[in-house]
């Protein structure tokens, strides 16, 4: 059997060796923390992603977990005017073969860890932080703390944006700073006013700002993302820089009534400093000789496209399925498999690459989009009146891989 090595558990990390293991692959994962675990609250996932996940067969554990929102609604933060709509739900479902839904991210941390462990082909390795990892003609070794050490055929770096393996890979510096400044939070719906509840995806965008929340956990709570520009100082790839409710309402002071009821209604905010690379520029950012990199250690983005977690389970899907087609799981010598990795990977990032660097500049425009103020945000607003849906879909990508 052949066998991948991951660096990192997080959703990328469990979602590449969930695929990889389905594919025939043995699988040995590494996660530097003692127990797996996901910080953050919601994420959307658009039908190119969903139809993923229901592929690996996990269409009935996110159906009691997630939620289904019909719509997707623009308003403005100021007015609360609604500037545009798409219809999620059955229209999205008919267009694209599969739901848009909305998940907590632990919730799907844990369907994704659940799967894996059944799947029963993956060795999990907790506390167990990766130091480097060095290739050779046949295979690649992963040394471990503890000067403990793993060889495997391949190595997949999915450890997050701050990634020790594309640091040793691509020695190509870190993720910088965007500027803007996220405060996440999560709160019970039962807690809310009636008239906060909320079972559909909205935006309220301001100059300099945007707001947006949507239901999880079946509907029962809300996550509610406020981006605001601005700088933290501190160890920026820290999660939490103890945002509290005191600065955003603050920041907020110009929001229509229904917002600033919604940041009022939120008593804890965790505040995380957003910091990215540039889109792609070629495939060596995605893969170079027998290591692949994975999610945000290949391609970290802002979420203004809501498409960070959907991009790293792509990546997986189409690692495991080059893998395969290329007849990596077929029983023939280990020699010519050995040979044949650097190729297949390379494959990998070529169908890769591209996607995610557009992914990545479609995301850093709607920033600017979203944020803006003057005759641009009326330009955004009366184009987004005009063309309503045929402006807010995304049919390159929601069609899929």
């Amino acid at each position: 059997m052949r066998k991948v090595l991951i660096a990192g558990g997080g959703i990328g990390g469990l979602s590449a060796a969930l695929a990889c293991a389905r594919a025939g692959a043995e699988v040995a994962l590494f996660e530097r923390h003692a127990e797996f675990s996901e910080f953050g609250a919601g994420i959307q996932l658009s039908p190119n992603v969903v139809k993923i996940l229901y592929g690996w067969g996990l269409q009935e554990a996110l159906a009691e977990v997630a939620a289904f929102p019909d719509r997707l609604q623009v308003r403005s933060a100021s007015s609360g005017a609604v500037l545009g709509s798409l219809r999620l739900g059955e229209a999205m479902a008919r267009r694209y073969g599969a739901p848009y839904l909305t998940i907590h991210r632990a919730d799907l941390h844990k369907l994704l860890l659940a799967a894996l462990q059944q799947q029963g082909a993956a060795a999990l390795n907790l506390n167990r932080s990766v130091i480097n990892f060095e290739q050779t003609e046949t295979d690649v070794a992963l040394q471990l703390a503890q000067d403990q050490t793993e060889r495997g055929d391949l190595l997949v770096g999915a450890d997050g944006g701050w990634s020790r393996i594309r640091r040793q890979l691509l020695a190509d510096g870190t993720p910088q700073p965007t500027g803007h400044l996220a405060y996440r939070a999560l709160i019970s719906q039962a807690r809310l006013p009636v008239h906060l509840r909320s079972s559909q995806v909205t935006a309220w965008l301001g100059p300099q700002m945007h707001v947006v929340q949507y239901p999880v956990r079946g509907g029962e709570a809300l996550n509610v993302v406020a981006i605001v520009q601005g700088q933290v100082q501190g160890d920026m790839s820290h999660w939490d820089h103890s945002g509290n409710a005191a600065e955003l309402q603050q920041r907020m002071q110009a929001a229509c009534k229904t917002l600033h009821d919604l940041i009022q209604a939120v008593p804890d905010w965790r505040l995380w400093a957003l910091s990215i690379r540039p889109p792609m520029r070629r495939g060596r950012e995605q893969a170079d000789g027998r290591v692949a990199l994975l999610g945000d250690a290949a391609h970290p983005m802002v979420p203004y496209l809501a498409q960070g977690a959907g991009m790293a389970i792509e990546d997986a899907a189409v690692l495991a399925r080059v893998l395969e087609e290329g007849g990596w799981f077929a029983d023939t010598p280990d020699a010519d498999v050995a040979a044949r990795v650097p190729a297949l990977l390379r494959q990998y990032a070529q169908q890769r690459w591209r996607r995610n660097a557009r992914v990545q500049a479609t995301a850093i425009r709607n920033g600017k989009i979203f944020h803006a103020s003057g005759l641009l945000a009326l330009a955004r607003n009366a184009a987004m009146k005009i063309r309503g849906e045929g402006l807010m879909d995304q049919p390159w990508l929601y069609r899929g891989i």
